[in-house]
Order: structure tokens, then sequence, then C-alpha cells
């Protein structure tokens, strides 16, 4: 299990193995090697920097499979926010954990 925060510096959840959590327990992506994708296999956004989460603006033409998210887990205390990064030209910032449903 590796905790993530966003390329903006908050505390989103965690990647274990292949899949993307929120902190609060939610299975909401899952990766295809720095890419993650939606339950639907659409882009989300890619891991950059080993622990930070950052999206291509106009995201990306490229499906991905699609998965069945698994249930709900227990959630975590969240961890503490930390600085941003200055953004990547073409980037912005991945979406918070209250964004997805």
């Amino acid at each position: 299990m590796k905790w993530l925060w966003t390329w903006g510096g908050r505390c989103f959840g965690y990647r274990d193995g292949n899949d993307l959590w929120t902190y609060d327990g939610r299975h909401v992506g899952r990766f295809t090697g720095d890419i993650v994708h939606d339950r639907h296999g659409g882009y989300l956004g890619e891991s950059k920097n080993d622990n930070r989460l950052i999206r291509r603006q106009g995201g990306s033409s490229v499906r991905y499979s699609s998965f069945t998210p698994w249930a709900k887990r227990g959630g975590y205390a969240k961890y503490a926010d930390y600085a941003g990064y200055a953004m990547y030209s073409g980037y912005e910032d991945f979406p918070g954990p209250e964004t997805f449903s």
C-alpha cells in the first residue's frame, strides 16, 4: 500500500496493487503502469514523482479496460496535506477524493 497526494498537495488516498482507493475506502481507479483510469476505462490521470497524482489537460483518447469496483473498505485516517508542486505545462491538478462517488 502506497499513500498518494494530488499535485497540489492534498491527501487523496492510496494505491494497493493496481487499484486506487480514496482514504475513506472507495475504489475509484485502476493503474495501468503510471496511468490511472476509471471503471469505464476513461483516463483519470497519472502518477508522477513517486507519490503524486496529476492530470493531463484534455485527458487522453486511449481507452483502458473497464473493471468492477471493489466494495467500500474501512477508511483510514487521512494523512496531512503537503505543499503543492509547480504545475507542469499542459497539466492540471488531480481531482480531490470528494469528487468521486
